[in-house]
């Protein structure tokens, strides 16, 4: 899908990453990638070292993009939490167009009444086939694609029960919240990660191989021949920006 994100288009992205963490301009780019837009446009906001948005920060951006997160769990909180959930609170309270993926996925779920937890049993690494809930179907967003897709994964939390005002939107197997909309909101989020492809993929598991190791079972070149393309996902980005801020 084609979309024209205007130069003035203004972008924060929210991570929950360590300095040394390999990761964390890697999901700057997977994310400008995935947006088609510049770099000069993403603003970053560092939740280990920051504590509140200001109220400068939001009205300069046009979209709050939550990322993942190499060594925090939501399930498991931390000191760091309070703050971290505070800031959830705020995009819905002043409905602020935002996207979640993955660990900001299961933040934004659990800072609004949601429940998360972690569970190996059911964990999900590699490139998944996930399927539209009738909601999904019915949503501007989702329900534009196909009915079943395939998306890239890495997580061992899992958000076992969504926010009372949350819709979910798809689900797999061994995870029925993939994704979920608030209703009257600008907010979305996913279990997966709709800013990878199969590269940018490979290079997480690379970066993190205890996923393959405790999650698949199998070594990671043999894993990552089963990894694949995923441009259905990839598209939701676009047409969430397209839906709530274009």
């Amino acid at each position: 899908m084609k979309i024209s994100i205007p130069s003035s288009f203004r972008i924060l992205l929210v991570q929950m990453r360590d300095s040394d963490d390999c990761m964390k301009t890697q999901e700057v780019r997977c994310f400008q990638t995935a947006l088609q837009c510049d770099r000069h446009q993403i603003e970053i906001f560092d939740l280990t070292t920051k504590v509140a948005f200001s109220n400068q920060q939001l009205q300069l951006n046009d979209l709050v993009i939550i990322g993942g997160s190499g060594n925090y769990s939501v399930a498991d909180g931390g000191p760091w939490w309070q703050s971290a959930a505070e800031n959830m609170v705020k995009l819905y309270d002043i409905s602020k167009p935002s996207f979640a993926s993955c660990w900001g996925f299961q933040a934004m779920a659990r800072a609004l009444g949601g429940e998360v937890v972690t569970d190996l049993s059911r964990a999900e690494v590699g490139t998944l086939q996930i399927a539209l809930t009738p909601s999904g179907l019915e949503d501007p967003v989702f329900g534009a694609g196909p009915e079943l897709l395939d998306a890239q994964f890495g997580h061992q939390d899992i958000v076992e029960r969504l926010p009372n005002n949350a819709v979910c939107l798809a689900s797999t197997d061994r995870v029925p919240n993939q994704a979920m909309m608030f209703s009257g909101k600008p907010i979305y989020g996913t279990q997966f990660h709709p800013e990878l492809n199969r590269q940018s993929l490979i290079e997480r598991i690379q970066a993190y191989p205890q996923y393959v190791e405790n999650i698949a079972g199998i070594p990671v070149q043999q894993f990552m021949t089963q990894c694949h393309e995923t441009p259905d996902s990839m598209d939701l980005l676009r047409r969430f920006v397209r839906h709530t801020c274009l």
